[in-house]
């Protein structure tokens, strides 16, 4: 019998090898320790967990500070309410059919509403970001959203795995690259060197911290750099009427500038919006048609329309400022209390360090102790920069915060253990 040839990964993109050897003893280990697989309600008491250990009993009351609903509206009984209003007004929950054939006039009412709201053009998609990211890219990486050139796609190195997981399917039709995390003069570099130029990365990152968005805005205006931002973390939470971190500081709202947000965090709903300015109807419907999912999917279903509908009402209010400020005074108490990185910002993710042998542990005590931190760790940040992922919110009281903190210190004092080898592959 003949041997069969085996296959060598050229991995110039991405490797599942180390991706999953070695994150997922973490992944384990967190299970292990009831910090993932978490079954509970809606108000923070544990039904049970993945792994079934008892080291926490049935009921245990914890606070969530591991949730993205920044401002709390997905609870908020209008939300609410839009969503029942809309099923019951349409009397289906799927239009089950692609969006350039047929689509409910609601979707459209959704569009215009986040258009008005953003002062551009607005394209919802089903799911989320990584819905929108899927179809736009590979359409940017071969010059049909653009000017019609093939860019050099950079890719930034902490891009969100939602963008980075598009770097080979972009590469069958352009050359990609990655570039140190917000390196003005790597992109530069390249901006003088090629005809056309797109940048890729988080206009508000999930581990903390904001784009250099006036920087890039101004190799925009020298060479026509075109900028990708994912600004997810941003929505509602920054911004007069919520509208985000990039459009609020960006110079360059043209079609040099493209940015997508998640509507299932602080916005509260389902699905994301891609934010455009600039683009004729052509365009539009190139993107529409070619998107990937953004088409072919599944569409946001008649609730999460009209939850999303009734969201964007109460962005125009002065209710939502209120709830900005909520957030940011809870921000402000618990940078007061502990220290971190991103301490002084509006940015509602904190990163309390750990080494990679205590952060597990650490953060079974903070959750045996009533409240609940996502440990963070590769692939999901640096090999050797582990920690616990604080996420605040509006509608957390003064003394669960103040609790949280007390017992983040406790722990913090205890991450005094030596790093790990290198787990086995």
């Amino acid at each position: 019998m003949t041997e069969r040839e085996t296959i060598t990964p050229a991995h110039r993109f991405r490797n599942n090898d180390k991706l999953i050897g070695i994150g997922n003893e973490f992944w384990d280990l967190s299970e292990q320790n009831g910090l993932a697989g978490i079954v509970a309600d809606y108000d923070g008491r544990l039904l049970h967990t993945a792994a079934g250990h008892e080291f926490l009993a049935e009921g245990h009351e914890f606070v969530n500070f591991s949730c993205c609903s920044y401002l709390d509206l997905d609870s908020h009984p209008k939300v609410i309410e839009g969503g029942i209003e809309a099923l019951r007004r349409y009397g289906v929950l799927d239009h089950c059919i692609a969006r350039s054939r047929v689509q409910i006039p609601a979707m459209l009412e959704l569009e215009h509403s986040l258009a008005e709201l953003f002062g551009a053009q607005a394209v919802t998609c089903s799911i989320a970001a990584s819905t929108a990211t899927f179809g736009l890219l590979p359409l940017i990486a071969s010059g049909h959203l653009g000017n019609g050139t093939r860019p050099l796609m950079i890719f930034d190195k902490n891009a969100h795995v939602s963008m980075a997981n598009l770097k080979p399917v972009c590469a069958d039709e352009t050359e990609v690259v990655t570039s140190p995390h917000h390196d003005l003069d790597f992109i530069e570099d390249a901006c003088r060197k090629y005809a056309r130029v797109a940048y890729v990365c988080d206009g508000s990152d999930s581990l903390g911290g904001y784009a250099p968005v006036k920087q890039l805005a101004e190799l925009q205006d020298k060479y026509g750099l075109l900028v990708y931002y994912d600004d997810s973390h941003s929505l509602s939470a920054y911004g007069e009427r919520g509208v985000g971190y990039v459009r609020s500081h960006s110079p360059v709202l043209d079609e040099r500038t493209i940015v997508v947000m998640t509507l299932n965090k602080a916005f509260g709903t389902s699905g994301a919006a891609i934010v455009l300015d600039g683009y004729d109807k052509h365009t539009l419907r190139v993107i529409e048609r070619f998107g990937g999912a953004l088409n072919y999917s599944q569409l946001l279903n008649t609730p999460a329309v009209g939850a999303g509908l009734a969201s964007a009402e109460i962005h125009r209010t002065s209710e939502l400022t209120d709830l900005q400020n909520g957030l940011y005074t809870n921000i402000a108490l618990f940078d007061s209390l502990i220290h971190t990185d991103q301490a002084g910002s509006t940015f509602p993710i904190r990163l309390v360090p750990m080494s990679d042998a205590t952060v597990i542990e650490a953060g079974r005590k903070v959750f045996e102790a009533g409240f609940y931190v996502s440990p963070v760790f590769f692939p999901i940040v640096a090999r050797g920069t582990a920690g616990l992922r604080v996420m605040m919110r509006a509608g957390q009281a003064e003394e669960q915060v103040r609790g949280l903190c007390a017992v983040l210190a406790e722990v913090g004092a205890e991450r005094t253990a030596p790093l790990p080898t290198e787990p086995t592959r």
